[in-house]
Parts: C-alpha cells; sequence; structure tokens
C-alpha cells in the first residue's frame, strides 16, 4: 500500500518509470485517447478501442451489406450472446453457459428479480440498501408495483444488510461496488448468509467486472447482471449482460418470454416453450451491432494477464488517494472511498463542498473524472489505458484548481444535463 509520506516523495520521473515497467503498458496503444487528455473517467464510459471501428466496418460493410440475411448463420450472429457471455464469464467467475449477453442492465435487472422472486414464492420481500444505485432501486419499486402487493421492497443500511435477512426475504438485491463510495461488498459472506436464511442473491457488476476480483462460483451466487461500456469499454448504451447459476437454469424462466428465448424459435408455434439454459433468458432479436462492438472490448480485457490487470487497478487508486491526501491537504477535499484498498473499487470519490464546479475546472483542464450528487467527484482507473503518471498529472492540476480557486467562475457552476 503507498503512503502518503512515501508518495510526498515520489515524483513524476519516479511513475514514468513505474509506467515503462507496466506490463500492461502495451495495452494502452488498443486505445484511442486523445492527446494530453487525462481520462479517469472509464468507470462511467471507457474509451473506444481502436479495433472497435474496424470491426464494425466488417460486420456492416461485409456482413450486413454483402451477406446480409445469411449473416445469422454464416457468421454466427445467432449464437453472439452466448458466445460473448462465455467471454465475459471468464472475468466473472461463471462457467461456459452461465451468461448471456442481452438487452439493457436495468431489463436484465427486472428479469432475474421476477425469476428470484418466482423460486420464492412465499417470500415476498426484496432487500437492497438505501444509496444503492438508483437504478436499480427503481427497477425493483416497478416490480413491487406490478405485484399487487405481492412484493415489497425493504431497504437496510449496508452494515445491517445481513442482519436484515430473515424469512420474509425471497433476494439480496446488491451493487458488488457501491457507485459512489467505490465500497465492495463481501459476495461470499452475504451470499453464503442469505442462503443460510433461504434467500437467494442478485449482484450488480457494473462497476466490478475486470475492475475488481469477482469470483461468482466461489462465492455461490445465483443471479447476477452489469452493464458493457464502463470497464468493458463496449461504447455508449453497449449491450449488457446476464449471469444465471447452472442449478437455477431448469426452474427459471424469463418473465419477458420472447421469441429467442424459445427452444424451437423458427417452428413458430404459436405457445411459448423455454429455450434450454442461459438461452431462455434472452427475449427478442439483439443488437448485432452493439455486442461486436462489445465483444472487442472483452477480448482486450481477456488479452490482459488478470492479475496484472487487478493488481494494477489497486495500484493505481492506492497511488492517487496517497498523492491527493499528500499535496491537497488543507484545501477542502475529503476522501468518500474507503481507505483499506481491498475493500475498495476501481474508483475514488472525493467530498468537496464545490464539487460540481471544481469537476467542471478539471475538465476544461482536460483532467476527465465525473460528480455524482450532491458534492462527490469521482475518478476512475482503467487498467489498461490509464497510466501512474495520470495520478500525478490529476492530482497536481485538482490542486492547482483548489489552491487559486479556479472554479469560482460562472460558467463552472452552470449545471448541465448529464454529470
Amino acid at each position: 500500500m503507498i503512503q502518503p509520506a512515501r508518495a510526498s516523495a515520489l515524483t513524476l520521473a519516479d511513475l514514468e518509470a513505474m509506467d515503462r515497467d507496466d506490463p500492461l503498458r502495451a495495452l494502452r496503444g488498443a486505445f484511442v485517447l486523445p492527446d494530453g487528455l487525462v481520462y479517469l473517467d472509464g468507470n462511467s464510459l471507457g474509451a473506444l478501442p481502436r479495433e472497435t471501428p474496424v470491426r464494425l466496418q466488417e460486420v456492416t460493410a461485409r456482413q450486413w451489406g454483402q451477406d446480409l440475411i445469411r449473416s445469422w448463420t454464416e457468421h454466427d450472429w445467432i449464437g453472439a450472446p452466448q458466445r460473448v457471455g462465455d467471454k465475459i464469464a471468464r472475468l466473472i467467475g461463471a462457467a461456459p453457459g452461465e451468461v448471456v449477453v442481452s438487452d439493457s442492465t436495468s431489463v436484465n435487472l427486472f428479469k432475474l428479480l421476477v425469476a428470484a422472486c418466482r423460486l420464492r414464492p412465499d417470500r415476498p420481500v426484496i432487500l437492497s440498501e438505501p444509496g444503492n444505485f438508483p437504478n436499480d432501486l427503481y427497477v425493483a419499486q416497478g416490480l413491487q408495483g406490478l405485484s399487487n402487493g405481492g412484493v415489497e421492497l425493504r431497504l437496510a443500511s449496508a452494515d445491517r444488510i445481513e442482519s436484515a435477512i430473515d424469512e420474509r426475504v425471497a433476494v439480496v438485491l446488491l451493487t458488488h461496488v457501491h457507485y459512489k463510495s467505490a465500497a465492495v461488498h463481501d459476495m461470499a459472506r452475504i451470499t453464503a448468509r442469505a442462503h443460510a436464511r433461504g434467500a437467494l442473491t442478485l449482484w450488480d457488476l457494473t462497476h466490478s467486472a475486470a475492475a475488481v476480483p469477482v469470483d461468482l462460483n466461489a462465492a455461490q451466487a445465483d443471479f447476477a447482471a452489469g452493464c458493457g461500456y464502463k470497464y468493458l469499454n463496449g461504447g455508449p448504451g453497449a449491450p449488457a449482460y446476464l449471469f444465471v447459476a447452472q442449478r437455477h437454469q431448469a426452474t427459471t424462466v424469463s418473465p419477458i418470454t420472447g421469441w429467442l428465448g424459445h427452444a424451437r424459435p423458427f417452428d413458430f408455434v404459436d405457445e411459448y416453450a423455454p429455450a434450454p439454459g442461459i438461452g431462455r433468458f434472452l427475449a427478442g432479436s439483439y443488437p448485432i451491432l452493439g455486442i461486436a462492438a462489445l465483444e472487442v472490448g472483452v477480448d482486450l480485457m481477456l488479452r490482459a494477464d488478470a492479475q496484472s490487470r487487478l493488481d494494477k487497478s489497486r495500484a493505481l487508486s492506492e497511488l492517487f488517494v496517497a498523492l491527493v491526501e499528500s499535496r491537497c491537504a488543507g484545501l477542502g477535499l475529503e476522501v468518500a472511498s474507503p481507505r483499506d484498498a481491498p475493500v475498495r473499487g476501481s474508483h475514488v470519490a472525493l467530498r468537496h463542498a464545490q464539487a460540481w464546479a471544481v469537476m467542471q475546472a478539471l475538465i476544461a483542464r482536460r483532467v476527465v473524472g465525473d460528480f455524482r450528487a450532491p458534492d462527490l467527484m469521482r475518478f476512475g482507473f482503467a487498467p489498461l489505458y490509464n497510466r501512474y503518471a495520470d495520478c500525478w498529472h490529476a492530482v497536481e492540476i485538482l490542486r492547482d484548481v483548489l489552491q487559486t480557486a479556479a472554479w469560482d467562475r460562472p460558467e463552472f457552476k452552470q449545471r448541465q444535463a448529464v454529470t
């Protein structure tokens, strides 16, 4: 762990030397990154892989343009959700046939919540925590509204989740890495507690996959879902994925009983029969262009040595915290993420009374993070393309923005639609 005292002795030359010795150094060149930009927002939108436009040109011009409808078989469009799902499985500790690329995270959470509740029909409660990513809570609230009183969403603080799992809880719905603080839940312990009480677990891996250690099967997780556009670098609005443990696949059915989730979709019969295995969680025709782009990002992740990737993720966030504490002391910042690296994800949240304006000033100086209401700045670290020197430059500019009050300008206080 990099302590503030040690960080204060580091120089930019030291960090540039660390970058030269980085075993993942060559992969940075696989991404499009504007010169002079310190991009620390890969936890919101991953950078563009250089191969993605090439792959999309191939899929659009040749497969779609020349081979047309034949591409569903000749280029295996029909198998794309399972093929890419099996690749993602390698990043999250799942087995082949347990992950499928499908729809959005929201739709997948809905499917899995319904599936879990149906497995526990005598238990009405979905248990989550206040401050969970709002999207997850909104989906649960929507299901609660559709159930006519049959489903209840209950919230318990993170430190009380385990004690709140009782005989009424059907499923525990949690985000593995908290979207604001980056605090990491103990997946194995909470899942074991849920199972001991007869409940199931559904994990949102949106801020986890390819950034922190995830082993769904070692933890005996039941269900999981996540997006494709953050650390997986699948592009804006990339299709998401879902996981259903093999032991549950024969007894669960998606509530969205769509055509391509049918056992025999090209028999065109009137009555629905679920496909075997994970394929039953597909619905309608899936976005081939989106899956093609996502596959490029996933393949890049799989090219990286897994331990090197996870070690660098942790080292980058440790370095950033240490530099902030050693070089920005007394400037109104508070580290709002856990100090203990093993329970912190791959982003760091800093609290400041003028967080929005400070972040806009940073962006104007070509340091890109993001803002989360009411007072947090988030800085994400993507180990395939972020460098140790990026931490130095970001903190130096942050210090200058705070010392000079460069944030205190009208244009930096004007809120925008996207934060």
